[in-house]
């Protein structure tokens, strides 16, 4: 596969791995609006967000086998249209109960595209080339996050959070197109035979493979503080600091243009010094700006600046991070790799749904909180970061 073809097949991927971020990003300087408009407590809001995770990682242990047993890009498609209904949904709610209750439609949907995404580059990529592809993907996938709170804040000042929602509605129409031109990555000969219940004993088999489980330790818990941050920041920025939400925008999109900067020194150096070595660095990185952040919000140090700092750097190790920990972690299977990125995919965002609910449990009105759960998911990544062996095959 070259030429085009491979150029069509990973620009599809990016936009695969992309969902989590843009159902989130577009709507996060939306917010407060919603919460006004749907007349909802600060907590309901920030279920938006948590239970919105919590379909997400659910969903990836329901898509990963159904993707072993009858190939990826079925599950795929049936997966966008699930997330366009949830869409649809989102729209339409009247409560806030009604629209917690769509996202997590729309996460169930979504999350067929993230896991077989990252499934369909193990198929085709072994593990170091597998890391430094994931690294190109994420930093092309990085544009989402990037424009889409400074899009959604536009789109909150020419309409209301509702168009946010039916852009959602049309990107998913989208996206269906571009999937049904893709071919199928996993051949018949390679898919699993057996019955679906057949799946709880290769869930068992990866939940007791350390290769696999360190390095998805390592990214839920760099994930329980990237989340608690999206979950966090709107408030911290808008109603504390006084900022607007197209000022807003513009402070998550420097975290993300930092992003993109680690995941392309990424993948210049994993070929050369190894996903283990990397994954490494990034969990350095995540501590000792989890820490940073922890301090600046407690003391107020150089006010709404401070945060800028701290967000924009432990953002940015989301670049050294998460391709690493998932390449290194599905390089250590060798069968029913649907199911093993379902396990990472669940710990990853079942991690960040923990970390968003955190930040609304101990919500006091200051950014206090959420740089206390950020510091402790930092030093977290980091010490399991460090117990990942340096495999070069697969179990």
């Amino acid at each position: 596969m070259g030429g085009p073809a491979n150029f069509r097949v990973l620009a599809t991927l990016a936009v695969l791995l992309g969902f989590a971020s843009i159902s989130t990003d577009l709507f996060l300087p939306a917010l407060p609006a919603m919460q006004s408009g749907l007349n909802a407590g600060a907590g309901q809001m920030e279920l938006v967000v948590s239970t919105y995770l919590l379909g997400f990682g659910f969903g990836q242990l329901l898509w990963g086998p159904i993707s072993d047993r009858f190939g990826r890009r079925g599950p795929i498609l049936l997966g966008i249209v699930i997330f366009a209904l949830g869409s649809a949904g989102c729209a339409l709610a009247v409560t806030a109960w009604h629209i917690i209750l769509w996202r997590v439609v729309q996460a169930l949907g979504a999350s067929a595209g993230v896991v077989l995404a990252r499934a369909m580059v193990r198929d085709l990529y072994e593990r170091d080339r597998a890391a430094r592809v994931m690294s190109g993907l994420m930093t092309v996938m990085a544009v989402a996050p990037l424009v889409g709170p400074s899009l959604g804040a536009q789109m909150l000042t020419l309409w209301s959070w509702r168009a946010i929602f039916w852009t959602l509605v049309a990107f998913g129409g989208a996206a269906l197109l571009a999937v049904a031109a893709l071919p199928e990555s996993l051949p018949v000969t390679r898919r699993s035979q057996g019955a679906l219940r057949s799946a709880l004993a290769d869930y068992a088999r990866h939940l007791t493979n350390g290769g696999l489980m360190a390095p998805a330790a390592a990214l839920g818990f760099y994930y329980l503080g990237v989340f608690a941050g999206i979950a966090g920041a709107p408030f911290a920025f808008i109603t504390y600091h006084g900022l607007s939400p197209q000022a807003y925008a513009l402070v998550f999109g420097a975290g993300i243009v930092g992003l993109m900067a680690a995941n392309m020194l990424n993948a210049r150096l994993v070929t050369r010094h190894g996903s283990q070595k990397m994954l490494r660095i990034g969990g350095a990185g995540a501590a000792i700006s989890g820490l940073a952040f922890a301090l600046i919000s407690a003391t107020d140090w150089l006010g709404a600046i401070g945060l800028v700092i701290a967000n924009l750097l432990f953002t940015a190790m989301n670049g050294l991070i998460a391709a690493n920990a998932v390449a290194g972690a599905l390089a250590s299977v060798r069968q029913a790799a649907g199911s093993a990125s379902a396990v990472v995919g669940a710990v990853q965002y079942g991690s960040g749904m923990i970390g968003a609910a955190l930040v609304g449990r101990l919500a006091d009105g200051t950014p206090r909180p959420m740089g206390v759960v950020i510091a402790l998911a930092g030093c977290g990544c980091l010490a399991c970061a460090w117990t990942v062996a340096d495999r070069r095959r697969a179990d």
